[in-house]
């Protein structure tokens, strides 16, 4: 099976271009040669010159599926190729809620690990949290760094997954800045705009998350927030209650803060 590549360059069946920087180092290492098959994707995702994303940036047509190519030039630093035929993502028979993690970031490499983790489950957001409890702390020109890392991490994992997409991982925020209401996305009704937001919780009264979802729209976003080692203060708890987060439960069972927030994407992601 070729090696896939994000390319996140307009894509034209029959052109030929140089690979963006990025994209040519992947295949250099892989020391291909011309003459070998890629696949190539742009994952619906603009990235600026330090791969960070770029916010609002509209997609290409071309977002929305995988092309065959071939290298016809290996130079020092230049990759060419010749761009072949697209093929478009396989309508889903069972259509999935988008489904956005905000998240406490966890210490060490369980940050890599849930970013990894969450892009092959078909996260579409990932939002970096600093929290109470939190370990890890961020500012600055060490948070832009460790964004770009991660926004890296989920660039791996979509190449390795299969997807046709790509995840933003936005900039490091403030539990108290991320708590107001975001824009959701999908169709019908104004209703059905709004995200439908949930904070994972171990306090006496939140809803089993299977219960609290039964009748979730497919076409309806969603909010997932999780807390760090420790989970959210209470009092971080109660603010995101008071801006209309849904407290839900994943069981009896105390899981990992890399762990809880993938239990329940996956559930989003595979009950159809």
């Amino acid at each position: 099976m070729p090696a896939r590549f994000h390319c996140p360059v307009p894509l034209v069946s029959g052109e030929k271009i140089s690979l963006p920087p990025g994209t040519a180092r992947h295949v250099q290492v892989l020391r291909l040669q011309p003459g070998d098959a890629i696949v190539l994707f742009h994952g619906g995702l603009t990235l600026d010159a330090d791969g960070l994303p770029v916010p609002g940036a509209d997609a290409p047509a071309c977002a929305q599926g995988a092309f065959e190519a071939t290298i016809t030039r290996m130079g020092r630093s230049e990759v060419l190729v010749q761009i072949g035929a697209c093929h478009a993502a396989l309508p889903s028979s069972t259509p999935v809620p988008e489904v956005h993690l905000a998240a406490g970031m966890p210490a060490n490499d369980r940050m890599d690990w849930l970013v990894e983790k969450a892009t092959e489950l078909g996260v579409s957001g990932i939002q970096p949290l600093m929290t109470a409890r939190g370990v890890l702390r961020l500012k600055g020109e060490r948070a832009t760094r460790r964004q770009a890392h991660w926004q890296g991490v989920a660039v791996a994992a979509s190449e390795q997954s299969g997807r046709l997409s790509v995840p933003p991982v936005w900039g490091v925020r403030d539990l108290q800045d991320a708590l107001a209401p975001a824009a959701g996305s999908g169709g019908g009704d104004a209703a059905a705009l709004l995200p439908l937001r949930l904070v994972l919780s171990l306090a006496a009264g939140a809803q089993p998350l299977h219960v609290r979802t039964a009748a979730l729209e497919a076409n309806r976003a969603v909010w997932l927030l999780s807390g760090p080692e420790g989970g959210l203060a209470p009092e971080e708890e109660a603010a995101a209650l008071q801006q209309g987060w849904l407290p839900v439960t994943l069981g009896n069972r105390v899981l990992r803060s890399e762990t809880a927030p993938l239990a329940a994407l996956a559930y989003l992601m595979l009950r159809g």
